[in-house]
């Protein structure tokens, strides 16, 4: 017969027992989360190619300043997580319709990441006033065909501006030679590069010694490209994310409207499902033009909801 002593004795020890083999497991977890980390520290980018292109022109990666000038923008990028999650999750979304429409204007389509290097897809305004994915300034925005005033402002119109870009990036091309300086005047201006380029007596960007946010420029677009293009080599897996879908839309014209807030509840919409699709809208109504409105809206519901 047990003593019912050893009975209590051993009901404590089993559950020390128990205790402690619940704090190894949580403490193989522990170390398991911590060599992940670990191994993430100790990534190392790929090697670089010899050569790669950009907006369908070569560029020799052989040329040891080229090549560490690139490396520097790769480290800068890839290792800064928090932005770079999102850049694949909203690229997601915006990328397609970003890409039709630089067809459409006969744009390189590698020209979406100087979208991406400008604003990383969202709706950002600059400390100098700069708006929208293009980071148009209103006297530029105005002279590629945005309307800017108290009621819109169109640099926030993804179509409009794409277009407004892709204008910008033609004329540069045609004055400056190549859509690499193309990219680069977007940041310095045409003037000023030009400028640069003569006093310099260079015509290629690589050859040239540029102030430092424009001489980087150029580079960061290279390596969103790069990114973007082996993003398992970076060590990003997309299938793994939760990559945001193309909103559903349908478009609705409006000469004008008196009240955004009456209108958006009469479509059948709230007023934040509005404004969101229509970030270009500033003010509480839209005056009467010729043209025009065209307003993004859900294709389906009130909501926009993502099939699970």
């Amino acid at each position: 017969m047990h003593s019912p002593f050893l009975f209590r004795s051993f009901v404590p020890l089993f559950c020390l027992v128990l205790s402690l083999l619940s704090c190894q497991e949580q403490k193989g977890e522990q170390v398991k989360l911590i060599r992940e980390q670990v191994d993430l520290m100790h990534f190392h980018l790929p090697p670089l190619p010899e050569q790669m292109e950009l907006f369908g022109e070569k560029i020799d990666l052989t040329d040891l300043d080229t090549r560490e000038r690139l490396d520097r923008e790769l480290h800068s990028i890839v290792f800064y997580h928090s932005q770079i999650f999102l850049y694949f999750k909203r690229a997601h979304r915006f990328f397609p319709e970003i890409e039709g429409l630089l067809q459409a204007e006969k744009v390189p389509d590698d020209f979406k990441y100087l979208a991406l290097v400008e604003s990383g897809l969202a709706q950002a305004t600059s400390s100098k006033g700069a708006q929208g994915f293009w980071q148009f300034m209103e006297k530029t925005g105005k002279e590629y065909g945005m309307e800017i005033n108290k009621e819109v402002d169109e640099r926030r119109n993804l179509e409009l501006s794409t277009k407004g870009a892709a204008s910008y990036l033609r004329e540069a091309k045609e004055l400056l030679g190549t859509w690499i300086l193309a990219a680069a005047s977007y940041n310095r201006g045409m003037a000023g590069l030009e400028g640069d380029l003569e006093k310099q007596e260079v015509e290629n960007f690589f050859d040239s010694k540029l102030n430092s946010e424009t001489s980087r420029y150029v580079f960061r677009i290279m390596a969103m490209k790069l990114i973007f293009e082996n993003a398992l080599d970076y060590g990003f897996d997309p299938s793994k994310m939760e990559l945001y879908p193309p909103y559903q839309v349908k478009t609705v014209h409006q000469q004008d409207i008196e009240d955004i807030y009456t209108w958006s509840i009469e479509a059948g919409f709230n007023y934040k499902i509005v404004m969101l699709l229509n970030p270009w809208i500033k003010g509480k109504k839209l005056t009467k033009r010729e043209k025009g409105y065209d307003l993004q809206l859900p294709a389906n519901g009130q909501q926009l909801k993502v099939n699970l």
